[in-house]
């Protein structure tokens, strides 16, 4: 069984920091709260959590609709194909926030995602992400979890959540009851943009 984190501060116990940081990098998977919904992450780069990712969530990374987890939008533009002003702009107005925007990629990604053109691609405002991005060595995958009964959507009570993922997990970092709505996808890979999903971000741009 994974072990159970409570974390209300908006400044994060460095120890907290420091053991979820270990874990990851040691191909962990965690879930964690977000400024939208809890999501379960894990690092782009660690072949061995990605394998589990895969398997627990039953998707293929290749197609699967995920979510990279950025610390700023530096490091966004390593991994997008160059932007022009106006995407730029509105990264820079959206992020951090409750937005998942697509973009387009650089000639080729790293494996598993090699074959994709397009990246969902995230920077949370969540005090406890922007203290831990920073001390890892490549973006977070992420994955929003759904709830079993569809009317629901998204399970909101993170002990519930334990319940359910705690054996397939690592870690679960829990700050009290979450949100039921989700980022707002915007796809910038085309031109004019398009909305994808309404969610928690708003569209009055």
């Amino acid at each position: 069984m994974a072990e159970y984190i409570t974390c209300y501060s908006d400044k994060p116990n460095p120890k907290h920091l420091q053991k979820t940081a270990k874990i990851l990098e040691k191909g962990g998977l965690v879930i964690f709260p977000t400024d939208t919904v809890y999501a379960l992450c894990c690092l782009s780069n660690n072949s061995e959590a990605l394998e589990k990712f895969s398997k627990i969530k039953g998707v293929k990374l290749q197609q699967a609709p995920l979510s990279f987890l950025f610390q700023d939008i530096r490091e966004i533009s390593k991994i997008v194909a160059p932007m022009n002003s106006q995407t730029f702009k509105l990264l820079k107005r959206l992020l951090p926030g409750p937005y998942a925007l697509i973009l387009n990629t650089q000639q080729k990604l790293p494996k598993p995602f090699e074959k994709r053109k397009t990246i969902g691609v995230r920077i949370s405002s969540h005090s406890f992400l922007k203290s831990l991005l920073p001390l890892l060595k490549a973006p977070l995958i992420t994955s929003s979890l759904h709830h079993p009964d569809e009317i629901l959507d998204y399970t909101t009570d993170p002990e519930a959540l334990f319940e359910e993922w705690g054996s397939k997990i690592d870690l679960m970092i829990s700050n009290g009851y979450g949100s039921n709505i989700p980022s707002t996808v915007l796809d910038l890979s085309v031109n004019p943009f398009k909305l994808i999903r309404e969610g928690a971000g708003k569209i009055q741009f």
